[in-house]
Parts: structure tokens; C-alpha cells; sequence
């Protein structure tokens, strides 16, 4: 049977996106567990929201596509403060904070420049 693939599998953005969402549960595995109903859940629907904008919006205009990638790093942001909530907790090292945040900058530049892109494709 033949693969079926949608456009936004192919995009790079999307798939780091996803490789920092098993990024995230790895790390809210190791949460106390009291933290499954707080801050790992907050952390993974951060997490989980940047893949699912980028796919949403892939979709629609362009400019429908580039609100839903602002939602996208909005998401990214949240994600920072969740690891270093996590971090001030000690439920994460530094290092492991300082890994999420090498991959949260990449994806905030990812998303900017396709937005930048999106808006000057469309004034050209």
C-alpha cells in the first residue's frame, strides 16, 4: 500500500518540531508525580502545540498560516519557561534545560523566517 503524505510532513520546522515533542515527554518522565496534573502536562501541551500549528495552519493562506506559526512560537516561549520552572524545581539538570533551550531557539528561528518568507512572498 502506498505512503500517503501530507505537505506539512515535509516541512523541517515540522519535524523538529516533533523530535521536541518525544524531547519533552523524555523529560517529563522523569517529573515527580505529582507533577502529571501541573507543570508536566503544561509542558507537553507547549510542546505538543507547535507541531500542531505548524500543521494546522500549512493548510490555509498564508496569512491564515502565519497567525497559526505566531501561535506556534508563542508555544515556544511557554515551553522555555516550563523547562525553567522545572529547572528552579530540580526536577531537570541545567544541562537538560540548556538542551530544550538550544532546540526552542532553533524552532523560534525556523518559525520567524518562514513567516518572514510568507510575508515577502505575498508583497512581491
Amino acid at each position: 500500500m502506498q505512503e500517503i503524505k501530507f505537505s506539512f510532513e515535509d516541512l523541517i520546522v515540522y519535524q523538529k518540531s516533533l523530535d521536541f515533542v518525544d524531547f519533552v515527554y523524555n523529560v517529563c518522565e522523569s517529573f515527580r508525580k505529582e507533577e502529571i496534573y501541573r507543570l508536566s502536562s503544561q509542558y507537553i501541551r507547549a510542546a505538543n502545540s507547535i507541531a500542531l500549528n505548524i500543521s494546522e495552519g500549512s493548510g490555509n493562506t498564508d496569512a491564515q498560516f502565519n497567525r497559526y506559526l505566531q501561535i506556534a512560537l508563542d508555544s515556544t516561549r511557554e515551553c522555555v519557561v516550563c523547562s525553567t520552572i522545572a529547572t528552579r524545581r530540580n526536577y531537570i539538570s541545567k544541562e537538560i534545560d540548556d538542551d530544550a533551550r538550544v532546540k526552542l531557539a532553533e524552532l523560534s528561528k525556523m518559525i520567524t523566517s518562514l513567516q518572514k518568507y510568507l510575508k515577502k512572498k505575498n508583497t512581491e
